[in-house]
């Protein structure tokens, strides 16, 4: 299907695990917004918020917070950006700037922050509205295929680290060597740690160590406290893989003062022994993603470090398989649809 001048084709959700390919009439930006044509669009397990309806849902809704495009039209209160830009869109659709949270210089925690494909239509679609203030510069060297899983998987994992306590030289490890985790391990090396990969089962080491590993623990076939022990603690880990007991089982594989980051989404409880965080002063804490200029310097990095996610392509048309073989755990890493 051929996008016209007044309408363009799109994937919706039209309820709690239904998608659809349509069209929708092509809308000028309101005060304060741009349209983009879309280039590409990644496909991320945030997106079942959208697609089952975790969060409350208007339907329909277009999913899709991994965004890459070109500006084709600026209404007005939009500064500093010009048609035929390339830009990005996150899963943070544009802080307001006026919130008491935004006047700390918090842009995450906006509180009249709205969420790409969730409060807003997103990028499975030929073209998307989108708040100037959250906007991502693209770099010239990047394609649109492999910036847009930079936008929120990248973006996630590399302001985890970036902003983490953890020093070049010191030991961090990366638990799940998934979507996430895969980009993790690259940061983490190219950053100057030591860097452990924790995954299951013995498949998943050479991956690990290709990635730039220096050492890998299999979870399957042993303790990962015990294992993170024996190289001398880590100070910091990052939990990629959802589930409340990965978090739990790396506390008493930290050394004193050391940190997890957890960013994998899971309703699993973190059940940790208070005792395990007072002796040693340690410490949980969770990251949703990063502000605009951190994923600007997430690019930047990516592209002068050689960070890559590993992905597909689909065509959008083929965005519900995408989404299912995605959900599926399937996909080797990330998804990205192409227009």
């Amino acid at each position: 299907m051929q996008s016209d001048p007044t309408t363009y084709t799109a994937v919706q959700a039209t309820g709690p695990g239904r998608l659809e390919l349509t069209r929708k009439p092509l809308a000028e930006p309101a005060q304060g917004q741009v349209r983009i044509r879309v280039q590409a669009c990644g496909v991320c397990h945030s997106d079942a918020a959208t697609v089952e309806g975790v969060f409350p849902i208007d339907w329909p809704r277009v999913p899709g917070h991994e965004v890459v495009g070109i500006i084709d039209a600026i209404a007005g209160g939009v500064e500093g950006l010009s048609v035929g830009q390339r830009v990005g869109v996150g899963f943070l659709a544009g802080s307001c700037g006026h919130c008491s949270e935004c006047r700390k210089g918090d842009l995450v925690n906006c509180r009249n922050q709205e969420f790409t494909g969730i409060q807003q239509d997103g990028g499975y679609a030929e073209y998307m509205l989108a708040r100037a203030s959250g906007l991502v510069s693209i770099p010239d060297s990047l394609s649109a295929e492999a910036a847009a899983p930079l936008l929120c998987a990248g973006l996630t994992t590399f302001s985890a680290l970036r902003n983490s306590p953890a020093r070049a030289g010191d030991l961090v490890a990366v638990i799940g060597i998934g979507g996430l985790g895969h980009l993790a391990v690259q940061f983490a090396r190219r950053m100057g740690f030591e860097v452990v990969a924790v995954g299951r089962g013995p498949d998943r080491q050479g991956l690990a160590l290709q990635l730039g590993a220096h050492h890998y623990i299999d979870s399957s076939a042993g303790e990962v406290a015990a294992g993170l022990q024996a190289l001398g603690g880590a100070d910091l880990v990052v939990a990629t893989a959802s589930g409340g007991n990965a978090v739990a089982e790396a506390v008493r594989g930290l050394r004193p003062r050391g940190r997890i980051i957890a960013l994998g989404a899971s309703p699993e409880p973190v059940q940790v022994s208070t005792s395990d965080l007072l002796f040693g002063g340690r410490s949980i804490e969770g990251a949703l993603t990063g502000d605009p200029g951190t994923a600007d310097a997430t690019l930047r990095f990516s592209s002068l470090a050689g960070v890559a996610a590993m992905i597909e392509t689909m065509p959008l048309e083929q965005a519900t398989a995408a989404y299912r073989k995605m959900m599926s755990g399937a996909a080797r890493f990330r998804i990205v649809l192409t227009m």
